[in-house]
């Protein structure tokens, strides 16, 4: 493990007319990622739905036509981004997005390295309007792990952050890195994402990454409305800054938020840190395998 330095997004959708609209922005940004000297580029979930535009206003106002469309063009996507991966020699996790396999739709985000396409994760745990109104499935073939030149990393989408064991499976499984792109509508769906992927930082004594999507895109109900705020957290302790906060963007504000991380101190933390909760984990089970009850004893007349 090593030093890497991450840029997350904090990343508007915008209407496009033509494909050459669209390659032209992403490369606009991975230009700008890789300017600042990163070596890992995130994107937010569902940066992939500003592709529904290509299909015109009626199906990007449509919530089953937009997924359609997106999907349509997912191969021609990773081709774009992996193509930039390696043209400027870094990773890149793309804007996640809906695929269709069979009668599944699911939510994709891949992961490209300097030699090309390394995998993809599907997201596991669905929201009530991913299930209800917008019929996307939640993975099939479980949680994935990536090596890479820096270290061993896994991805969190969104709504999967705020479930504790699926981020402890992959930390136990060698992850020092979770990457969480997330897509919000509301503040407090973004403090949601937020808080889960800080509490896994404490947790599993790691380096987490949000990134978001920001800003308004009217013209698809899917994603019409979007805010948080791009950062990477990691444990409070030894090491690590006191708030846990490495480094953070201004809520709303789009752009690359930009750190150098040193994941040894990961390995640190979890041997040598003021708390060991990566280590003390299992004493949980312990501890709750019998919850029991003290009655009030009765007011003495």
């Amino acid at each position: 493990m090593k030093q890497v330095t991450v840029a997350t997004a904090a990343y508007p959708l915008d209407w496009h007319e033509d494909w050459a609209s669209y390659e032209a922005k992403v490369r606009a940004w991975v230009q700008a990622g890789a300017l600042k000297r990163a070596d890992l580029l995130v994107f937010p979930e569902y940066g992939a739905m500003e592709i529904a535009s290509l299909g015109g206003p009626e199906v990007a106002g449509d919530l089953d036509r937009s997924v359609a469309e997106v999907a349509r063009h997912v191969g021609a996507m990773e081709r774009l981004f992996e193509g930039l991966a390696i043209e400027f020699g870094l990773y890149i996790l793309a804007p996640s997005g809906p695929v269709i396999e069979g009668m599944a739709r699911r939510n994709r985000a891949t992961l490209f390295g300097p030699a090309g396409r390394i995998g993809h994760q599907d997201k596991a745990i669905m929201t009530r309007f991913e299930r209800d109104d917008w019929r996307i499935d939640g993975g099939s073939d479980g949680l994935r792990l990536f090596d890479t030149g820096f270290g061993r990393l896994a991805i969190l989408i969104c709504y999967d952050s705020e479930f504790p064991l699926l981020a402890r499976a992959v930390c136990e499984a060698g992850a020092v890195l979770l990457l969480v792109p997330s897509c919000t509508d509301t503040r407090a769906g973004y403090h949601r994402v937020r808080v889960g992927a800080q509490a896994r930082a404490l947790e599993n004594q790691c380096v987490t990454v949000q990134a978001v999507v920001v800003g308004a895109a009217a013209w698809c109900p899917a994603v019409a409305e979007n805010h948080g705020a791009a950062a990477l957290y990691a444990p409070p302790d030894v090491n690590w800054c006191e708030t846990g906060v490495i480094a953070e963007g201004a809520y709303d504000a789009p752009g690359w938020v930009v750190a150098k991380v040193d994941l040894e101190k990961v390995e640190i933390a979890r041997t040598d840190g003021e708390v060991l909760t990566f280590r003390h984990w299992g004493e949980q089970a312990m501890q709750t395998a019998h919850v029991g009850l003290e009655p009030e004893s009765p007011r003495k007349a």
